[in-house]
């Protein structure tokens, strides 16, 4: 189990560490350009919140899983040992019922109104589509991708809490 969670904290931290990454990247170019040029990207304001929004999803998996998230210890302090390891196992499974239905209404949200144009993503999905021939690559033009990360969210908190209970429950009680 350590093997595997040690490998999920990697992918995790390597994904939010990346969205954070290609967020700077993005925002450094559309400055130079805009200084430089006069004009920026039309991408460049829209397209560093979406994978802000990403890079936060993937924290949120590794915070859980690295049990290094905001969490009110004051009761939790004060319980002996075998409750608050049952505490903290009733929580993983709360916490991977919300993840899953997280996920569920984050896809319901997407399918709805994915269809919804992202204006300043438009132009350059439909220039990507027209000049590769892929004609799904449009579909970057629209918020659905940039919505879905509230489903992939859902189903990296699920996954984490998952792999948190496991571990929890292969490791001995203390005391």
């Amino acid at each position: 189990m350590v093997r595997v969670n040690g490998f999920a904290r990697r992918v995790f931290g390597f994904g939010a560490g990346l969205s954070m990454a290609l967020v700077f990247v993005v925002i450094f170019f559309n400055s130079l350009r805009r200084y430089t040029m006069g004009r920026s990207v039309p991408w460049g304001e829209e397209l560093p919140i979406y994978l802000t929004i990403y890079g936060v999803m993937f924290g949120l998996a590794l915070g859980y899983l690295s049990d290094s998230h905001i969490r009110f210890t004051l009761v939790l302090d004060l319980l002996n040992d075998r409750v608050r390891r049952g505490l903290l196992i009733l929580s993983d499974v709360v916490s991977i019922a919300a993840g899953g239905l997280l996920a569920y209404a984050g896809h319901v949200f997407a399918v709805r109104r994915g269809g919804v144009t992202a204006s300043g993503l438009k132009s350059t999905a439909d220039a990507l589509a027209g000049s590769t021939g892929i004609e799904a690559l449009a579909w970057l033009g629209k918020v659905g991708p940039y919505q879905y990360a509230i489903a992939f969210g859902g189903a990296l908190l699920a996954l984490s809490a998952a792999l948190k209970l496991a571990e929890r429950l292969t490791t001995p009680a203390e005391g």
